[in-house]
Formats: structure tokens, sequence, C-alpha cells
């Protein structure tokens, strides 16, 4: 497969957002740590109701996950390339080219032969192949595919009987250390099981088109080239995301222990438009924008305490019609850039915006050619604008 998608560096992702929908180029989250301490320990006996809290009830063994699910993980193994490539000399033989071979993971999703993988893993192929765990392996075709979450959806045409759909759990329902099991094929290793827990939600990741893809699970179930598009699992066997990307921490290609699901409530959306329409559209406002902080607040004595400040709008976008300003004084406070300058908006549609995800969040909700009421500040007045959104372009750049 092509590495497991767009390997992270440990660096935040640029704080600057291009709103657009449920992604955009927006600010991540970053990894904490933990201090050191001396604790003396003592020895509980814990009570049986101490014990059925921290098991969710219905939940299986990892065994159990396993015999369920893996009959429903599958092998894509995709090809691209392979017939001939121009030549420097426009009047010799064109040279042969080998093709280009990838492998990667996906997961059913219904009886009529509908599976999920990441876009990364079938992007630019000219012949996908999946392979079941009865060991056939057939042609599949892409459906649609959405790079702005990189996800996939793909057809093959197969008897009922090899195709065992996984069901999608509620990823708003998950907790930080809940267990999970990821299953998929890493380096090729049909079908392999790992286990670990939820380390952290609310993630934000770059998708292969430059937006961010947002309430991205973390987790530390190994995941490796191979894993990418496989499922990641509750204890009760739901598929909670799609393993997506590792973090790597720029000093290897492999696991360190920090990987990164596509959220299911995600997943459910995107294939529902892409089975409807066989694509998926996004409203877009068109600004590059940041959440204020206290810092922020604190240095320039800004008339808010909560809002997205507009650092500059795209042309020609919703935003731009309105007539919303960006900004044109940098700044920078507590190590963060800053452009002031411009408009801030602190309500969308009624619903008070207290960062940058929020706005994004509210925007997802409406579609392209939806009106959406905008309050915001210039300076020191309070207006309210009603923008017209647009479509979402197949990348922050247009």
């Amino acid at each position: 497969m092509r590495s497991l998608g767009l390997v992270r560096s440990s660096a935040a992702l640029v704080a600057a957002a291009i709103i657009g929908g449920a992604v955009a180029v927006g600010a991540v989250a970053l990894l904490g740590g933990l201090e050191g301490a001396t604790t003396m320990v003592t020895q509980t006996v814990a009570s049986p109701r101490m014990a059925s809290e921290t098991t969710p009830r219905g939940s299986m063994s990892i065994n159990e996950i396993y015999e369920n699910a893996a009959p429903g993980v599958v092998q894509i193994t995709s090809t691209s390339g392979g017939q001939t490539s121009t030549a420097a000399d426009p009047f010799s033989t064109p040279l042969p080219q080998m093709p280009s071979t990838s492998l990667g993971s996906g997961f059913v999703v219904d009886k009529a032969g509908h599976i999920v993988t990441n876009y990364h893993v079938v992007s630019g192929a000219d012949q996908i192949r999946v392979g079941f765990s009865n060991r056939d392996t057939v042609e599949a075709k892409v459906v649609g595919a959405d790079p702005s979450t990189d996800l996939a959806v793909l057809l093959v045409e197969t008897g009922s009987e090899a195709l065992t759909p996984l069901a999608l759990g509620d990823s708003d329902a998950v907790r930080v250390g809940d267990q999970v099991v990821a299953i998929g094929n890493p380096f090729g290793l049909s079908r392999t099981a790992t286990a670990g827990i939820v380390s952290a939600l609310q993630r934000y990741i770059q998708a292969p088109n430059s937006y961010t893809i947002d309430h991205v699970i973390q987790t530390d179930a190994p995941i490796n080239k191979g894993n990418s598009g496989g499922p990641l699992l509750n204890a009760r066997g739901e598929v909670i995301g799609v393993n997506t990307q590792i973090e790597t921490g720029d000093t290897a290609t492999g696991n360190v222990g920090i990987g990164f699901a596509v959220p299911s409530n995600t997943v459910k959306d995107v294939v529902a438009q892409i089975l409807r329409t066989g694509h998926v559209d996004r409203a877009y406002l068109g600004i590059v924008g940041q959440s204020i902080t206290p810092d922020l607040v604190d240095t320039f004595k800004l008339p808010v305490e909560q809002g997205v400040l507009v650092q500059s709008v795209a042309s020609d976008s919703a935003a731009d019609k309105a007539g919303l300003e960006g900004g044109d004084t940098e700044v920078v406070v507590a190590g963060e850039t800053y452009v002031l300058g411009g408009d801030v908006i602190v309500a969308f549609d009624g619903e008070k915006i207290s960062s940058i995800e929020k706005l994004r969040d509210a925007i997802a909700a409406l579609e392209p050619g939806d009106k959406a009421k905008l309050q915001l500040y210039r300076d020191d007045k309070k207006l309210s604008v009603t923008v017209t959104l647009g479509r979402q372009p197949p990348s922050p750049q247009g």
C-alpha cells in the first residue's frame, strides 16, 4: 500500500484553517506527555461493582472479536502503471515501465458487495483486486471516493457467502481508555489482529488533498503499512474507525504507538453520500481562520473572548461575496502567529462559535447553496451578515 497514509510528523498542522464543511486545514491538538512522580502503592481488592464499570456490557474477548470480524476484513492490492513511459527524445522508442503495486486493507459493509477503504490505498490505481478470507480474489471497481476524509467505497461482484458485513458503531460514544482491536494486513500479513486502547479523541490529521480530517481517534493499537483502510473495532466488535495514518516521530517508518482512525460517524455520512450520488459535496465558506485564545484577548484587548479570527478570504468565495474582511497585521503571542485586523466570527446561524472546530462543524451540517447568518465583530462594531455557502473545492488552493 502507499505509505500508511500520508505519514504525519509530530509538528502541529498549520493553525490557520480554510473552512470547508467537515474538513479544512486547521489547528491540530498537541500531543501531551506525563510527568514522573513518586507514588505510594497500596494493594486493594476491586469490588464487583468496580469490575463491571471497567468492562462494557456485551464486550467480547480479543479472540471473539477476531473470529467475528476477520472474515469481513479484506486485503486490497492496487496496481498502477505498467504501460510505457515517454522517452526524453520524442523520436525514440517509449521506455517500458514496471507496474507499481501497493497493499492495503478494507472491510465489507453490506451484502451488496460494498467495501470501505482509504482513498490513498486506491488512488490512481489502474486495477484493484480484493482478497477474502476464503482465499478468493476478485476485481473491484471504485464506486466513489472522498479525498477530504481519505475514504473510498469499492464494489465487488461475488457470492453473498463470501461477504461478512461489519457493523458501524457510534464513534461519538467512544471514550479515552476504551479497549480496541485493529484488524488488517500489515506488510501483507493477512488479517493480523493488534490490540490497544483509545489514547485520545478529537485529533486532527491532514487528508490527501491537504484539508484536515476532524474528530479523529488516536490509538496505541499497533498499525503499520498495510493496515490502512482496515477497521478499528470496539469491545463489542463494532467498527468505530478506519485506520488511516501513523505517527512515526521522525525516527522510523514503523509503528511507535500512535495511530489515527477516521471516526465511524464520519464514515457513515461519507458512505451514504457516495452510495447515493457517487461523490461527496461539502458546504464551503472560504476563509482562513484561527480560534481566539485568552492570551490573545489579554494582550490585544479584543472585543470578544471567544470566536474565530478571519485571517484571509478566498477570492470569489461565499465569504468574499458576503463582504467578509481578512486581517493585515501579523503578531506572535505565546509562540503562535496570528493575523489581526480582520473580522471576528462569533456566531453561525444562531450557534455561538467558540473555536475554528465549532465553525467547521456548523458549516458541515449544511449543504452547498444553503444560506447562513453570521454574527461578527469588525473592530468594535457588531455586524450581521448572510452568506450563501459555496461548494468545497478539490483542495484548499482551489
